[in-house]
Parts: structure tokens; sequence; C-alpha cells
């Protein structure tokens, strides 16, 4: 969830000759210039301003966040790792913080997940699903992110992107209420209702 507008204390820090690189994004947080107060994301060099996190938003993130440790941790094995609202690392100059990711049981935990740890990406739209369509998208199949799910709540619809090619996805497919969400292959776990994803009518 982001949008492409750049806020303007922080336009001043892209307008340089060369985008940034997450290196220097990262010193830019030690040295004070950014704090955790400033929600912005590195896309492409450049400095992204993301959205406030509504009530909406939130609950979404919650209720995907349930839905698949149900599925996912089992007494006998971790089929993936949950990452909620933290950064990967898509190359040198890219480094998005999606609202979700799942991440491979075995990703290193002394680094920034990278792409050859993922699962699946998801990111919940409100008012920002054509950005995270036609920006996100691209950045994420080039990067090779296996799947990438936008949850568009204005819609009430969740839109799968599969095998990426590129810089898009081969395959992408748009899910309903009453429709089940099938979850990557490798995970062996039962698909997720989307009904059980998006909010109860009343509520959204």
């Amino acid at each position: 969830m982001a949008t492409a507008v750049l806020d303007s204390d922080l336009y001043a820090l892209t307008t340089r000759q060369r985008p940034l690189t997450v290196d220097e994004y990262h010193r830019m947080a030690e040295a004070g210039i950014l704090s955790e107060d400033d929600r912005v994301e590195l896309l492409d060099g450049r400095l992204i301003a993301m959205t406030p996190i509504g009530p909406v938003h939130l609950h979404c993130v919650n209720r995907l966040n349930e839905l698949f440790a149900r599925r996912l941790f089992g007494a006998e094995e971790t089929r993936a790792r949950l990452s909620v609202q933290n950064p990967i690392r898509l190359s040198d100059t890219s480094e998005p913080e999606p609202d979700l990711a799942l991440l491979r049981p075995d990703a290193p935990q002394n680094r920034t997940p990278e792409p050859q740890d993922l699962i699946l990406v998801v990111e919940v739209a409100v008012s920002s699903g054509d950005y995270d369509h036609t920006v996100k998208a691209p950045r994420y199949a080039a990067a090779g992110v296996p799947v990438y799910w936008v949850v568009d709540l204005d819609q009430e619809v969740v839109d799968v992107h599969r095998d990426p090619d590129g810089d898009t996805y081969a395959e992408r497919i748009r899910y309903r209420r009453g429709d089940d969400l099938p979850l990557p292959v490798d995970l062996d776990a039962e698909p997720i209702a989307v009904s059980a994803v998006l909010a109860d009518s009343e509520t959204h």
C-alpha cells in the first residue's frame, strides 16, 4: 500500500543525479534523517510516501495474518514464516514494505528477506489498487516474486498474480466473494475463502 506522491519534505532527498541505494536509505535512518514515524519505502531509488493505515486496512491485514497462521503453523512443521508490514529487498535500489509476505522457513534471519526467500507477497489496497497493479506488480515480477496478491477492498476482489515473466506476470486471476483463494502449491495448505479476507459488507 503506497502512493506515488512524495511528501514535500522528502522530495528534496530524492532530487539527485542518481537513485538512492538501499544502503544509503538505511544510513539515512541511522543518521536520523528518516525515523520510524516517516512512512516511506524505497522503490527504484526513490522515496515513496505511504498512505496512513486506516481501520479497514488494519483489520484486513490482521485477518490475513490469522488466516495464514491457522494454515501454516502446525505442531510438526512450519510451512512458512509470516512477515507483516516489514521490508523486503528486491534490488540495490528497491526495498518496499508490503502488507504481508510469506517467507520460506529456511530464509536467513541475519539479513532483510530477498526475492529467493519469498513464497508470496500481499498488498492490501484501499484506494491504491491502481498503484499496486501498475507500479508494484512490475517490480515484484521483475524481482522474481513467485506469487503476488492485491486485496482490493474498494472493489471487494483479490487479484492473484503468478508466474513472473520479465516485468509482468503470465497469469492474473480475479477472485470474488464466494471463491476460494488457492495458496501457493509448495505450501500444501487449504485455500482461504475470499469472504474471510474481505470486511463484512456492513462494516466496509
